[in-house]
Order: structure tokens, then C-alpha cells, then sequence
């Protein structure tokens, strides 16, 4: 995982152990003589802050790099980040299903559990679960519970991230201002004997965007991913950053109103939004209009992997309907590169959006857009959460919080 840049604004010499640490986890500067430079900080400073990491555990020695001088000489000691040296835990809910996963600080899934987990049983109870879910997965990737510096956790509806509460969540009955940071981490404590650590909370189709973007398209500066299973939801990327709106709001496009659907009653309440008549939990509903058992997108999934002919019908319709809407989508934000997940991003679903928003949007927009289905599949909500984790807790300023603390 790479970091976040070093900020501006601290005159040379002035740079922390924090932000040698940001400089070497985004590999520009890898070699004491390369943070030297990059800082303006004297080579006794540079030793003496490094020092401090490598007490903490945070940094390791590398393998030699190449050696600069035309003169020769030894070659330079390269530094890493030491992702082994802790894990972070994740889960992604959905529903009527979660995943859940240990993760090293780079994103490699170390161990993974999935499972019926129904968001409407209230968070109480998930939660406790999740925490259960945790315990046996630390046990399974051998880490112990002190080793777990953070949590992540998506879930499918707006969240102030600012206190990790959900924020009238049209499809999360009970969860609305619920403190999940607390019961969280209580269940980890409950079940793993870990001690509090933070426990970071944001909508589903923001972590997912996050995970994709950084693994599979780091270079692209405006990305938006797009989630169509029971419900429908946007995450959006830009320059490396989730844009949340002002209060955890952006991307909520299933509940933008649709003429279709004017006749239509969705679980928010409101009648003509796009989710109640595209998304996964809409398809499924007509689906058993007919007598076809499917109670939700991920049964509507598992129909349109067997081919059931009405459900690829209906899929292709609804994806014409949600590439209406993400041809405005398009539009205002001229994203590189347009990605559909979720229970129905396959190709019928994804044929259909094409059709409709090449055909309304404006040429100029979609130009230069790659419009893709995921990378990650259903592990992008976990990697983009794990992701979330490791960018707060080693963020320049939060760095130097924690050695503090650790003493060093």
C-alpha cells in the first residue's frame, strides 16, 4: 500500500519521523542519502528519526541498491516498511452476507471467512458476530491478538466518518446513529482478548472504489465504481482520495429519482429511485412477480451465472436504466475509468449501461473512459478497508502520536 504524499509547508530540515516514513512507503525515497535529500535534514537527524522507527518495528533493512557514485563504493542500504510486523482486521457487510479477512499492512489476505450475516437482525447482533468471526480468523492466519492494530468495516449505507455512525441508512433498519465503533471493538475484545484499537467505519461503494483504484488503476486521478446488489451506491476516487461530500452523502445514486419509476415505492420511502426499480433487490422482486425464487441480488446473481433467461432479460433492462443515470454521472465528473460491481456486473447488466450512456452522454466525456467490471471481485470492500486502516494509523501526524506513546 502506497502512502499519502509528504504535506507541504514544513520548512527543510523540519520534516518528522512520520514523514520519512510516508517518503518510504511510497518508494520515493528508499536510501538514508535519498531522505537526505528529499528532506534537507542532516544525516545525524535523518539516523537519529530512523532510529525511532526501526525501535517501533515499523521499518526494515532491504537489500542493497545500486551505488550512485561513479567513484563506486559500497552500494546504499535500502529501507522498507515492515508490513509483518502487524495485521489489520476487516469485513465487508452486505445484506444478507459478509466477508470478513485478516490482512498484513500491504493488503495480502492472510485469512478469510464468509457467511450469512443479515443486516436487518440489527447491529447488536452482527456485530457480536463479526467479532466471533475475528477471533477464528486470527487463531487461523497464527497472529495473535496483540498484533491487530486496527479494524476496518464497509457497510451499505452513508456513514459519518467522523464517528463511524451510519447516517439514515435506507436499507440498514436499526443501524441509524448506532455507535459501531464501540460494540465493535468491545466484540473484539470479547472474543480475542485483544485491547481497543480504532475501529474505522465507511459506506461499502467508497471502500470497494478505494480497493480497486489502488490496486488495479493508482494512476487514474478521477475513478468511480459503482455497486448494483440489493441496493445501488457510487464510490468516487479522486487524485488517490474518496470524495465523501461534506458529510459521508456523495454517491448515493440509487435514490436519485428516475421516470420509471415514478410508481414505485423504495425502502427509503420515496417513490421513483433508481434502486427500486434497477438494482439487484428490484430485479429480484420481479423475478418472483413470476413464480422465479430469488429474494435478493445475490440469488439474482446466482440466476444469471446458470443463464436463467427472464433474469439476463431483466438485468440487461436494468443496466440501460442505471447507464441513464451514469451518463450525468459521466458528465460532471469525466472520469478515466467507470467500473461496475456488485451482484449484477456481468455482461448482460453491463451491456445495457453501455448502450444507454454512450448514447446520452456527451462524446467529449467518454472519450478517453474504460468502462470495466471489477478487479477484486468480492474482495475489493476488504482490501479498500484494510487500505483504510493502514493510511490512518500511518499517516505522518498519527505517526508521531503512536511512537510517542510506544515510547520511542
Amino acid at each position: 500500500m502506497t502512502g499519502r504524499p509528504v504535506r507541504a509547508g514544513r520548512g527543510a530540515g523540519q520534516a518528522s519521523a512520520g514523514e520519512l516514513l510516508e517518503l518510504v512507503r511510497s518508494r520515493r525515497a528508499v536510501t538514508r542519502g535519498a531522505l537526505q535529500q528529499a528532506t534537507g535534514l542532516s544525516r545525524a537527524t535523518v539516523g537519529q528519526r530512523l532510529d525511532r522507527l526501526f525501535r517501533a518495528g515499523w521499518l526494515r533493512e532491504g537489500a542493497g541498491g545500486p551505488v550512485d557514485s561513479p567513484l563506486g563504493g559500497r552500494p546504499s542500504i535500502t529501507l522498507e516498511f515492515d508490513d509483518e510486523h502487524a495485521v489489520v482486521l476487516a469485513a465487508d457487510l452486505d445484506t444478507r452476507h459478509a466477508r470478513a479477512a485478516v490482512l498484513s499492512l500491504s493488503g495480502e489476505i492472510l485469512a478469510e471467512h464468509s457467511g450469512t450475516l443479515v443486516v436487518d437482525d440489527g447491529p447488536d447482533l452482527v456485530l457480536g458476530e463479526l467479532g466471533r468471526w475475528f477471533g477464528e480468523l486470527l487463531e487461523k492466519a497464527g497472529r495473535g491478538a496483540e498484533s491487530v492494530c486496527g479494524v476496518g468495516l464497509a457497510v451499505p449505507g452513508p456513514v459519518d466518518t467522523e464517528t463511524g455512525r451510519v447516517v439514515q441508512p435506507p436499507i440498514m433498519p436499526g443501524w441509524d446513529g448506532y455507535d459501531i465503533r464501540s460494540r465493535l471493538a468491545r466484540a473484539l475484545t470479547e472474543h480475542t482478548g485483544a485491547a481497543e484499537v480504532p475501529v474505522l467505519v465507511d459506506n461499502d461503494a467508497n471502500l470497494m472504489a478505494y480497493g480497486e483504484q489502488r490496486t488495479g488503476y493508482p494512476d487514474c486521478s478521477a475513478f468511480v465504481l459503482v455497486k448494483v446488489s440489493t441496493g445501488i451506491g457510487a464510490g468516487v476516487v479522486v487524485d488517490g482520495a474518496v470524495f465523501r461530500g461534506i458529510d459521508g452523502g456523495a454517491g448515493d445514486i440509487g435514490h436519485i429519482r428516475v421516470p420509471e419509476g415514478a410508481q414505485t415505492l423504495c425502502r427509503c420511502g420515496s417513490y421513483g429511485c433508481l434502486a427500486a426499480v434497477a438494482s439487484g433487490g428490484a430485479v429480484a422482486r420481479r423475478l418472483a412477480e413470476t413464480g422465479v425464487r430469488a429474494a435478493s441480488g445475490s440469488d439474482v446473481r446466482d440466476l444469471l451465472a446458470s443463464g436463467h433467461p427472464e433474469a439476463v432479460g431483466l438485468a440487461r433492462e436494468a443496466g440501460r436504466r442505471v447507464g441513464d443515470v451514469l451518463a450525468t454521472v459521466v458528465t460532471l465528473l469525466n472520469p478515466g475509468v467507470l467500473m461496475i460491481a456488485g451482484d449484477l456486473a456481468g455482461t448482460p447488466f453491463l451491456t445495457g449501461v453501455r448502450e444507454l450512456l454512450y448514447q446520452r452522454a456527451l462524446p467529449r466525456s467518454t472519450a478517453h473512459l474504460d468502462v470495466v467490471t471489477s478487479r477484486l471481485g468480492e474482495r475489493s470492500g476488504l482490501v479498500g478497508a484494510g487500505a483504510m486502516v493502514v493510511e490512518h494509523l500511518y499517516a505522518p501526524e498519527r505517526v508521531e502520536e503512536r511512537l510517542r506513546a510506544l515510547g520511542v
